[in-house]
């Protein structure tokens, strides 16, 4: 299998190469293109996050009760894969740890990904923000979206980030979720919302743009229905 990120970091899309017997999965609508000898069907997703239980959860999170897979059966059959929103790309290598993505950020995984709705996303949905992290792991290929630009940080001790613009980290980071600002009314006043205090050693991927602070934008210059 080859993946291939192209026109990054704006209009990103992943061009996969398959071989003969191989397979991808993705989340539900990712499909752009595909040759016409691959054979696509649906799945509640074997392995750590799969079944009836795995699919709700990711419904839950505010995912597609089903994803999506792609098998060729022939080799150089290729499919292409673009996320919903205008933005970029991360191809990400799983080699047997844990990698914590922002549900709404899963776009296309190897077979042997697994999928599963961690702790990580009760515990932000009970602070008061509906966030909900999807934990992965198992071996392969991971390929997750942005809105806008995904920049990476190497963090050695503690850093902080609005929970708007986190995409993805690797589960060797801590964090606990809070204000800004420690007081209600600067954090009202000053607009910030909640974030996420990283503590440890390990990689954070974020997004130059916030899907929510976007989307309440455009909402309130639309006509009432």
């Amino acid at each position: 299998m080859e993946i291939k990120l192209l026109h990054q970091p704006d209009n990103a899309i992943a061009h996969v190469t398959l071989d003969a017997g191989e397979e991808i999965i993705a989340q539900a609508g990712a499909m752009v293109a595909m040759s016409g000898n691959i054979n696509a069907s649906t799945t509640l997703r074997k392995g750590k996050g799969g079944g009836i239980m795995g699919g709700l959860k990711r419904m839950l999170a505010g995912e597609s009760l089903f994803l999506s897979v792609f098998r060729a059966p022939l080799p150089n059959s290729e499919i292409w894969f673009a996320p919903k929103l205008m933005g970029d790309l991360l191809l990400y290598e799983m080699r047997g740890d844990e990698f914590v993505v922002q549900a709404s950020s899963y776009l296309a995984s190897g077979p042997n990904v697994d999928i599963d709705l961690g702790w990580q996303g009760f515990k932000s949905f009970f602070s008061g923000e509906s966030i909900f992290w999807l934990s992965i792991s198992g071996q392969g290929p991971l390929v997750v979206t942005s809105f806008g630009a995904i920049y990476e940080v190497d963090i050695d001790g503690e850093y902080v980030v609005d929970t708007g613009h986190i995409v993805a980290f690797e589960k060797s980071l801590s964090f606990t979720v809070g204000k800004a600002n420690p007081s209600w009314i600067g954090a009202f006043l000053g607009g910030e919302g909640l974030v996420c205090r990283f503590r440890g050693k390990g990689k954070l991927y974020c997004q130059t743009h916030n899907p929510g602070a976007f989307g309440s934008l455009v909402g309130s210059q639309l006509p009432p229905r």
